[in-house]
């Protein structure tokens, strides 16, 4: 992993936004006084590949991220593993309750030759290139497979923070063992153990299934296919032959069917010429004609008769009164009485209604007198009242005044002043006039009662009058209508006149409805008659065109009777020339169907030999059941050949999944015991070990070197007679030669050793250069300074140590204020 630039805000003392550009950056050196923020640089990078970072530990975790009194935390880093360009992201954000956490994260691989400037023109996401993840949770495996190293061995071999550089020198041989193995890739052969061990397993499956399998089909062999191929010829023989005798059973049933058909049709003709006998009651048909007829002539005379009659007692009634003005007559005799009556009553009505009025009248009068009465007596009260009013308002005014004075009203000089009164009147003036008030509206309430019944009254009046007018008119039309009517009592008696000679004409008119129906009674015996007579003909005509061949002999139209005797005799005689060829056909018929049965058992038999069931008698059954017989024989047969088709492949498959298991199982064996991994690390350990001692030993002018036994590394101090020390009892200085030697030989070696995509394209040192004396310090750099000009990784340092930052040929100056950190690049 070789980082190209990052961008943080709001992150730790990064409050501000601020970017540095690693660009054309081999070697470079972050400088600055201490707690500038410094070793905050390589915590954004860890944080925002990984979310954490190993200072912050795990006590508020990703809370340190965000910069005081911050809302949120972004950092941006675009970098290259591996020949390829990504850029991740992290966002931490404080909520209104004060809770932190990661609200985004993820990563991206840039397009090829992007310009890592162009993020500054504002730039989207899908902007940067094809998304690998977009979530927390997708991004430790993403990171993974870009930068090629968990967390642990990033900041065990890229990025060694304070505090931590010595982890791998001091690592127990287990965990230094581990990292090693990610580092080089060599878990690839655990998985080629495991995919091994599943390939076998699967093998052996497969071969389980096919010899399942092939126990489902042991039936097929040549023998068994060899046989189904007899029984397919014996099949088809079979059909042969039963195809060469099916024509004979065919002719035999037709000359069956058609003795069958001629007995069948002579027992039809006989069975017609049974039914050829005159129908019950035939003697009596011609008979019932001729009563029929008489008594349809009777019936029609009565009607004459009955309709004669009633002519001449219509015509008498034609003669009398107009029988509908009789009746109208005598209810305007009796409406004239009526209302006569009515006229005297509602005039002495009217004469009452006359007296009553004039006596509402007067009435009136006497009310509107004392209405008017009551009236002045109140305007007298209101002018007593007024006058009471003014006695008290000159009373009270007289109440100040004394003789001399000048009086308020007329501004005189009053030259006596009145005594006072001795009380007041305007109490009493107001009881009067409230007395004249009540008076006043009893009388004015009076007028208007009595003029309300005066109007009613003359209303009442009105409609009397009107009522009589209405009747006198009345009574003089009926007057002017009944002056020819003889009275009442001559118009009752001729009314009862017409009602007799209406009742002759009823009973007259029912006459003659009672011959009519008597006649269409009659009417209908003839047709009755008719019809019988010609059902029997029609019965006759059926029956004889409905005898056998040749047709019956001609009968005499005019006589239904005479010619159904005839048909009868010649049925008779015919019936019994016909029985006596029904007898023949029904023996020919046995005959023929005794040679088919004998034909259908032949071929039958030829089914019995090829050990098959019959199957029934005809032709057509032969035929189907042959052509069967064929059809199983060929499907048996060709079911066995597959079957032993099937049974050869999967006897190869068997052979192919054998062999695969043997070589799986093989290759698992092999790899189990993990002897091919141990030999490959400790391979790898030795050159590590080897690589790490020169280094040591031209940091420490030759002093010490490295080795290591049984997984445990040691110091070999030359100047002390070779002394084999641990590597935990080596001093601060001592302890960083050591390291730093262990981590540029893990740099350095790494690319040649790893199997993976994993490379160390960049190691970054924030550890003790300040414990070393001038010689080291002019040591490290020059071996810090040979490793960056390989160009092939990146070298850095986080330092404050002048003289080694002198030699750097990049440095970022970062220094910080009362608000935020700031990065300025130097040098190069």
């Amino acid at each position: 992993m070789r980082p190209v630039r990052l961008d943080m805000a709001g992150f730790t003392v990064f409050r501000d936004e601020t970017t540095i550009d690693f660009t054309d950056t081999d070697f470079f050196a972050l400088v600055g006084p201490t707690g500038s923020g410094k070793s905050t640089v390589l915590d954004a990078i860890c944080f925002v590949l990984y979310g954490q970072v190993p200072r912050w530990g795990t006590s508020r975790g990703i809370a340190n991220a965000l910069a005081p009194s911050a809302a949120e935390a972004r950092v941006r880093l675009v970098f290259e593993s591996a020949g390829a360009r990504y850029v991740a992201t992290r966002v931490v954000r404080r909520d209104g309750k004060g809770r932190v956490s990661t609200s985004g994260a993820g990563l991206q691989l840039m397009p090829a030759g992007f310009d890592p400037t162009k993020l500054d023109t504002g730039m989207t996401p899908d902007d940067l290139g094809e998304v690998l993840a977009g979530t927390p949770a997708e991004m430790d495996q993403a990171i993974l497979d870009a930068v090629g190293l968990p967390y642990e061995q990033f900041t065990s071999c890229v990025v060694l923070p304070q505090g931590q550089f010595a982890d791998f020198l001091h690592a127990k041989p287990a965990t230094r063992q581990q990292i090693l193995v990610n580092l080089l890739g060599l878990d690839v052969y655990e998985t080629i153990q495991k995919q091994a061990t599943t390939r076998a397993t699967q093998a052996e499956a497969k071969l389980s299934a096919v010899d399942q399998m092939l126990k489902g089909l042991a039936d097929a062999d040549e023998e068994a296919v060899a046989a189904a191929a007899e029984r397919l010829e014996a099949a088809r023989d079979l059909a042969k032959a039963v195809d060469a005798a099916v024509p004979e059973l065919l002719e035999a049933q037709r000359g069956a069917d058609a003795a069958r058909a001629a007995q069948a049709d002579l027992e039809t003709d006989l069975k017609r010429l049974a039914g050829l006998a005159p129908p019950g009651g035939l003697s009596g048909v011609a008979g019932a004609v001729a009563t029929a007829r008489t008594a349809l002539a009777g019936a029609a005379a009565a009607v004459g008769g009955a309709e004669e009659r009633e002519e001449k007692v219509r015509g008498g009634l034609a003669g009398a009164s107009d029988a509908a003005a009789l009746p109208l007559l005598l209810e305007a005799h009796a409406e004239h009485e009526k209302l006569a009556a009515q006229a005297s009553a509602l005039a002495g009505a009217v004469s009452g209604a006359e007296g009553e009025h004039a006596i509402a009248l007067q009435a009136l009068e006497q009310a509107r007198g004392a209405e008017a009465h009551a009236i002045e007596h109140l305007e007298e009260a209101r002018r007593a009242y007024q006058d009471a009013q003014t006695a008290d308002r000159a009373a009270a005014l007289r109440a100040h005044l004394e003789a001399g004075d000048e009086c308020p009203v007329c501004a005189q000089q009053v030259p006596v002043v009145p005594p006072m009164p001795a009380g007041s009147a305007v109490t009493a003036a107001e009881a009067a006039g409230k007395a004249a008030r009540a008076v006043a509206d009893d009388a004015k309430a009076a007028v208007a009662a009595r003029d309300k019944a005066l109007r009613e009254l003359d209303r009442t009046l009105e409609r009397a009058r009107a009522q009589h007018d209405q009747l006198t008119a009345r009574l003089a039309e009926l007057a002017a209508r009944l002056t020819d009517s003889p009275g009442p009592d001559a118009l009752r008696r001729e009314l009862k006149a017409l009602a007799a000679m209406q009742a002759r004409l009823d009973e007259a008119g029912t006459a003659v409805r009672t011959a009519r129906e008597a006649q269409r009674r009659a009417q209908a015996g003839v047709g009755a008659a008719d019809a019988a007579v010609r059902t029997a003909r029609q019965a006759f005509d059926r029956a004889r065109d409905q005898g056998a061949a040749p047709a019956p002999p001609a009968a005499p139209r005019h006589d239904v009777v005479a010619a159904w005797e005839a048909l009868a005799a010649w049925a008779s005689a015919r019936a019994a020339s016909q029985r006596r060829l029904c007898d023949e056909a029904v023996e020919r018929a046995r005959q023929a169907q005794e040679h088919v049965g004998t034909l259908a058992e032949r071929i039958g038999s030829l089914f019995s030999d090829a050990g098959l069931a019959v199957p029934g008698t005809g032709s057509a059954d032969f035929l189907r059941a042959a052509a069967v017989a064929v059809e199983r024989a060929e499907g048996a047969h060709q079911r066995l050949a597959e079957r032993l088709a099937q049974a050869t492949e999967l006897r190869e498959q068997r052979a192919d999944h054998e062999r695969a298991a043997q070589v799986a199982k093989t290759l698992a064996g092999h790899l189990r015991a993990n002897n091919f991994e141990r030999w490959l690390l400790e391979e790898a350990l030795d050159l590590l070990v080897d690589g790490a001692s020169g280094i040591l030993r031209e940091l420490s002018s030759g002093q010490y070197e490295l080795v290591h036994e049984k997984g445990d590394f040691y110091v070999v101090d030359h100047h002390d007679a070779g002394l084999r020390r641990g590597v935990r009892t080596l001093s601060g200085g001592e302890t960083f030669q050591a390291s730093l030697a262990l981590a540029l030989a893990l740099s350095e070696q790494l690319a040649g050793l790893s199997t993976t995509a994993a490379s160390l394209e960049s190691i970054v040192l924030d550890e003790g250069f300040g414990t070393l004396d001038a010689a080291t310090l002019d040591t490290v750099a020059a071996t810090l300074e040979n490793l960056a000009a390989r160009g092939d990784r990146m070298v850095g340092v986080v330092t404050h140590v002048s003289a080694l930052a002198e030699r750097v040929p990049v440095r970022f100056e970062v220094r910080k204020d009362a608000r935020s950190a700031r990065v300025e690049r130097m040098g190069l």
